[in-house]
């Protein structure tokens, strides 16, 4: 579990967004906020709308409008900075998206070198320390390209925290791996939640959802139909299409 969090001020807060893919409406006026050290769970059927919310709260999607607050900075202002605010948001994809011609500490230190004019020398640190976490202290050398799913995974997770977020974004990040190997991944995600980093995790693991999250978010047809905690989520949802969902979890 996140931190308990006393803070009155969420971290990140979205407000009345919405976004369009030409006439297509995938987000319809959300609402919805993180509180500093919460880990946040978006549940929900494919093309929901859960993946687009993600992108959207780090700009890799752009709202039509409503409002994106981070550290009390509206993301979607015209005159906001937005990589000097990016560089504080984490974010781990599906497909891992390392760079395939560098090694493990080149993909971890290439961000901080060369955004944040971290030297050198402290970067591989840095990174040394994240990979060490992650499992992956014996491949600091190893060419991106030998390493397993599970491996590359832990290798970007690493390489996000190497910037010192405040908010980890996690999109599917289980979900192009063999079912093997989701553990070791979802491992290095609990343990961060542990630590008390503040998390949204766009997730199809539902016994993640339901044993390391703060607050559970069910997406329907481009809304957040239901939120709460996740015992009661997963023990009382109130709505059918939530009960519906989650039918096959609840069973067990």
């Amino acid at each position: 579990m996140g931190l308990d969090n006393t803070a009155a001020e969420p971290l990140i807060r979205v407000e009345n967004l919405r976004k369009s893919f030409g006439s297509h409406l995938v987000l319809k006026d959300i609402d919805f906020a993180v509180m500093p050290g919460e880990v946040v769970t978006i549940i929900g059927a494919s093309g929901s709308g859960k993946s687009t919310l993600l992108r959207c709260m780090n700009l890799l999607e752009t709202p039509d409008s409503g409002h994106i607050w981070f550290h009390g900075e509206d993301l979607a202002a015209d005159r906001v900075n937005i990589n000097r605010l990016r560089e504080k948001i984490g974010m781990v994809f599906q497909s891992f998206n390392l760079f395939n011609n560098k090694n493990v500490l080149d993909n971890c230190t290439l961000a901080p070198v060369t955004l944040k004019k971290m030297g050198k020398a402290e970067a591989e640190d840095v990174a040394r320390r994240n990979l060490e976490a992650v499992g992956l202290s014996d491949f600091i050398n190893a060419p991106a390209t030998s390493l397993s799913g599970g491996q590359k995974q832990r290798v970007a997770i690493a390489r996000a925290l190497c910037m010192k977020p405040d908010l980890m974004l996690f999109d599917e990040p289980t979900s192009a791996l063999d079912p093997e190997i989701v553990g070791e991944v979802l491992n290095v995600m609990r343990d961060l939640a542990a630590e008390g980093m503040t998390m949204v995790v766009v997730t199809h693991e539902m016994a993640f959802a339901k044993n390391v999250s703060d607050k559970v978010v069910f997406m329907d047809q481009g809304v957040i139909a239901e939120q709460g905690d996740p015992q009661q989520m997963f023990t009382d949802p109130q709505l059918p299409r939530t009960r519906e969902f989650l039918a096959r979890y609840l069973e067990d």
